[in-house]
């Protein structure tokens, strides 16, 4: 089982405890009732009470409250919805201690519910879209922003998924060992999603600390299962040298730090220390993934004191080969910035089509900025704050914009 944590401190309030224990909450009962959509009622049910019994303060073990809470509900009702005896042998069941259970290669509910999520019945999306919901416990709002589709979109991918994870019978397991490589993708997919939720919220708040913790821990976990797997080596480093730039990101007053405005004597040393190795273990097997050169990015930012500007475009020219998507092409853009010049970078920018995404705006604001067309970085400013869902990011946008000036008079 799962280990529930406690409360941070006895007037922790019920919105960090949700955002908290959710996801371990609903893998935990998933376990005990073999049913997902199940219990994920059963705990939205228990969190409902909740509010009506904790008051200011919540027990010293609000996880362990809310599962067994969610048990109760779930047992009253499969009780009253019960029409036959296996319904009653069912609930019966769910009153026996779960300790002695042991299903799969290793134990850790959220894993299996990982693994369940994005077994390969279920489409890429809803795989994801499920498993940020029931995981990190994200509302549908959060997920379809992430996705830059419709919330209708959304929701209706997320229930079939809930429907057909039950009517198939899969199986809520790890596969074994046989199985593991082929499931593998869309698991490494949702955690480096999980993660990135964590570190650059859609809404809200620029970090979810909960989310990323838990998304480290469980690509650790991962690693263990599968030690000789590059990919799962190189999720891993990559998110460890992410998560070590955590504490430059923010800074006094809350306000986003770019990378090269971040004070590096605030980075996780031991963290960058660890992703390093991994990246040469990596390195040392010569199959390079996207994940793996995504680490090797991370590696050089958080290798001396400047980065080797150079050596991260020529990183992304591989991962461009092997994913080319728009998404890694604005990404390489930068880098081309800052090898070739803002101009060769904006017209390899100008090709790009990512309605929705924020960061396109946002990083041709920039660099038409550099290249001194101020109005239109205004205009690619405003563009890129109407899109952006984060407070903190939107923020940073319009001190950028504000930093322009404005604009003189015009003619008359």
């Amino acid at each position: 089982m799962v280990e529930l944590r406690p409360a941070s401190s006895p007037t922790m309030d019920l919105t960090s405890v949700y955002r908290a224990e959710y996801g371990r909450c609903v893998a935990t009962v998933a376990r005990v009732l073999g049913d997902i959509g199940l219990a994920e009622e059963a705990v939205q049910d228990a969190f409902a009470v909740a509010t009506e019994r904790w008051g200011d303060e919540p027990p010293e073990n609000p996880g362990a409250w809310i599962v067994t809470t969610a048990r109760r509900r779930a047992i009253d009702r499969l009780r009253r919805e019960s029409t036959r005896e296996d319904r009653h042998a069912q609930a019966l069941v769910l009153h026996r201690p779960d300790e002695d259970e042991e299903v799969g290669p290793v134990r850790d509910d959220q894993l299996r519910l990982i693994f369940t999520c994005c077994h390969p019945a279920l489409s890429p999306l809803a795989q994801t879209a499920l498993t940020l919901r029931l995981l990190g416990g994200l509302e549908v709002p959060e997920i379809a922003r992430a996705y830059l589709v419709p919330e209708a979109t959304i929701s209706q991918r997320i229930v079939r998924a809930k429907k057909k994870i039950r009517d198939a019978g899969i199986p809520y397991r790890v596969p074994g060992e046989a199985e593991l490589p082929d499931r593998l993708p869309p698991v490494l997919t949702v955690l480096y999603l999980v993660f990135n939720e964590g570190y650059t919220a859609t809404a809200g708040p620029l970090l979810r600390t909960d989310l990323s913790a838990e998304a480290v821990r469980l690509a650790r976990a991962l690693a263990d299962l599968m030690p000789d797997e590059p990919e799962v080596l190189g999720l891993l480093a990559l998110l460890l040298l992410t998560e070590a730039r955590r504490p430059a990101r923010v800074g006094p007053s809350g306000e986003l730090v770019t990378l090269a405005e971040q004070d590096r004597t605030l980075w996780d040393r031991a963290l960058i220390a660890e992703g390093h190795e991994l990246v040469r273990r990596c390195l040392r097997r010569g199959r390079p993934g996207p994940y793996q050169l995504q680490a090797a990015i991370g590696a050089v930012h958080t290798d001396g004191a400047a980065t080797d500007w150079p050596q991260v475009l020529a990183l992304y020219d591989q991962l461009l080969a092997l994913v080319p998507t728009p998404v890694v092409a604005l990404n390489r853009a930068v880098a081309l910035a800052e090898v070739h010049g803002p101009a060769i970078a904006l017209a390899a920018v100008e090709e790009l089509d990512l309605p929705g995404y924020h960061l396109l705006p946002a990083t041709r604001a920039d660099l038409l900025a550099r290249l001194g067309r101020a109005d239109e970085a205004r205009a690619a400013y405003d563009e890129a704050v109407a899109l952006a869902g984060n407070d903190t990011e939107r923020a940073f946008l319009q001190d950028r914009r504000a930093r322009l000036g404005d604009p003189g008079p015009t003619p008359g």
